[in-house]
C-alpha cells in the first residue's frame, strides 16, 4: 500500500474509532448522574458522621455541573467504546505483523485488559476509605468548612484509578519483555527484593499513610502478580530451551 493509501486507511480507522467514542460518551452521559452520586457517597458519609452541613462537593461556577458530567462521560465512554477503537488500532497494524507477532499481541491484550479492569475495581474499593480517612485530619471545630472542589476531587479519583489500573498491567509488560528475549525469568526473579521495595513504596504513595489495610491489600495483589509474571517467564524460558535443544544438530561420531 502506498503512503497515501496508508493515510486514507488511518483516517478511516480514526473516524470509526471517534464515532465509537462519541456513542460511548452519549451512553455514559445518560448515567453520569448516577456515577456522580457514587463518587460523592464518601462525602455524604463524612457529613452524616459529623452532622455538619458544611461538608459537600463544591461547584464554583455556572458550568461546573455540566463540566463534571462531560468529564465522567469521556472517561466512561472511553472504556465503553474500547472494543471499537482497540479493534481499529488492531486492524490497522495487523497486516504488517508476522503470525508470531499477532499471537503475542493477542495474548498481551487478552491478559492486559482484564488486569486493567481488575485494577480499576480495586482502586474503586480503596477510594472511599481513602477519602473518609483523610477527612479525619481536618479539624472538627466550629467555623471550619470542608468543601471538596469538584475538579480536584474528580482528578484525585481518576488518577487513583488510572495509576492502580496501570500498575496491575505491569507484570504483563515483564512477560512481554521475556518473550522478546530482553530479560529472562531468572533475571526478573533476581530483582525480587527491589521489586518488593518498589511495590511497597508505590502502594504507600497511592494510599494514605494512615490507611495500612489499603496499602497492604494493594501491595499484596501486586506482589502476587509480580511472582506470577516470574513463574510464566521461567516457564517460557524452559520451553525456549527445549525447543533450542531439539534444533541443535547431532554430534559428529
Amino acid at each position: 500500500m502506498s503512503l497515501g493509501g496508508h493515510l486514507r486507511e488511518l483516517r478511516k480507522r480514526f473516524f470509526i474509532a471517534a464515532a465509537g467514542l462519541v456513542v460511548g460518551m452519549v451512553v455514559a452521559f445518560l448515567i453520569s448522574g448516577w456515577v456522580i452520586d457514587l463518587l460523592s457517597q464518601p462525602i455524604v458519609e463524612i457529613a452524616g458522621e459529623r452532622g455538619d452541613q458544611y461538608i459537600a462537593l463544591n461547584f464554583t461556577t455556572v458550568s461546573s455541573g455540566f463540566d463534571l458530567h462531560m468529564r465522567i462521560a469521556f472517561a466512561i465512554g472511553l472504556l465503553i467504546s474500547a472494543p471499537v477503537w482497540l479493534w481499529q488500532i488492531w486492524a490497522f497494524i495487523m497486516p504488517g505483523l508476522t503470525r508470531k507477532e499477532v499471537q503475542y499481541t493477542v495474548g498481551f491484550l487478552a491478559a492486559a485488559i482484564p488486569l486493567f479492569m481488575a485494577g480499576l475495581y480495586v482502586g474503586w474499593l480503596i477510594m472511599p476509605h481513602m477519602v473518609v480517612l483523610m477527612s479525619n485530619f481536618v479539624p472538627n471545630d466550629q467555623g471550619i468548612a470542608q468543601f471538596y472542589d469538584y475538579a480536584t476531587y474528580y482528578d484525585f479519583v481518576f488518577k487513583l484509578l488510572l495509576v492502580i489500573g496501570v500498575s496491575f498491567v505491569t507484570p504483563v509488560f515483564l512477560v512481554a519483555l521475556n518473550l522478546a528475549g530482553v530479560v529472562s525469568g531468572r533475571d526478573i526473579l533476581k530483582g525480587w527484593r527491589v521489586a518488593i521495595i518498589i511495590i511497597t513504596v508505590f502502594a504507600a504513595a497511592a494510599t494514605p499513610a494512615a490507611d495500612v489495610t489499603s496499602m497492604l491489600l494493594l501491595a499484596g495483589i501486586l506482589c502476587v502478580l509480580y511472582f506470577a509474571a516470574v513463574g510464566l517467564s521461567m516457564l517460557f524460558d524452559r520451553r525456549k530451551a527445549k525447543r533450542a535443544a531439539t534444533l541443535l544438530p547431532p554430534e559428529a561420531p
